[in-house]
């Protein structure tokens, strides 16, 4: 009787064990993050508030913070992805909130955390892409902000030049659904199966005036592998880790008609 009585408790001792590494587990797993950030005076960066409307939609966590919050953002998400309660880290940006990503992304680093993907969206000058970054992916129309392999970077690095797109300026490449689409097509690649909804009070920050409408076809896609580097006056598309068909599609200015009509927009016909 003792024995049988030994067993049974020793069993349930047992299971209840098993039960609460289970849930541990389950607790433990961290969480998706990406960062948005809009450059200058929060006003003309809109899309980035838009851009992580879209995503939470999508199940995936995404906030949009002033591009001089950067450094304060990194140290909580450098805080929460050693506690493992966040990653894979995602940074995107506008403007001023394009060079914030790749300084974050850098600084980030530093504390020796990785970051999954950057995608700057006309940032104001060209950066590194630092060793711990896996993917940069630079909308750009400036032939001066072009991003570069830094040192110890192994990953992806693609310049899609849309200097040639005469619907996009600085002012309005932020809310380009066709853009838009890429960046989540991306992301999504990214996170996999892990998305999860944000919180109910956690609430994308928006500041900003009305979006300016405007047309989104890139005009040509340039791209530096890991390792290589490539003069900024360059007109090739040459796509990093891809084939070439999507890099076949990219519009070009008139006479041509251009593979990427207004929304709705299809992420996979803007080329890397």
């Amino acid at each position: 009787m003792r024995r049988g009585f030994r067993f049974l408790a020793i069993g349930i001792l047992a299971a209840a064990i098993a039960l609460a590494v289970f849930l541990r587990s389950g607790m433990a797993q961290p969480r998706p993050h990406v960062y948005l950030f809009r450059g200058l005076a929060d006003v003309f960066s809109t899309g980035m508030d838009t851009l992580a409307d879209e995503l939470n939609k999508r199940g995936v966590y995404a906030t949009s913070h002033n591009h001089a919050d950067w450094q304060e953002l990194a140290d909580r998400a450098a805080a929460d992805y050693k506690a493992k309660k966040e990653g894979p880290i995602i940074l995107i940006g506008h403007s001023l909130g394009a060079d914030a990503a790749m300084e974050m992304a850098d600084y980030l680093g530093d504390k020796g955390v990785p970051v999954a993907l950057v995608i700057p969206f006309d940032g104001t000058q060209a950066f590194p892409a630092p060793g711990n970054v896996g993917r940069v992916i630079n909308f750009t129309q400036r032939n001066y902000a072009y991003m570069r392999p830094g040192f110890g970077f192994r990953g992806s690095l693609s310049n899609v030049d849309l200097s040639a797109d005469r619907d996009l300026n600085h002012l309005n490449i932020d809310k380009s659904p066709a853009l838009h689409a890429r960046a989540i097509s991306e992301i999504l690649a990214v996170v996999g199966g892990h998305r999860i909804a944000a919180p109910a009070s956690a609430k994308p920050a928006s500041i900003g005036t009305p979006a300016r409408n405007g047309s989104e076809a890139p005009a040509s896609a340039t791209s530096v592998p890991a390792g290589e580097s490539k003069p900024p006056n360059m007109g090739e598309a040459d796509a990093v880790g891809a084939s070439k068909n999507s890099a076949g599609s990219a519009a070009s200015p008139p006479p041509r008609k251009p593979a990427l009509p207004p929304p709705p927009a299809n992420p996979a016909q803007i080329p890397d």
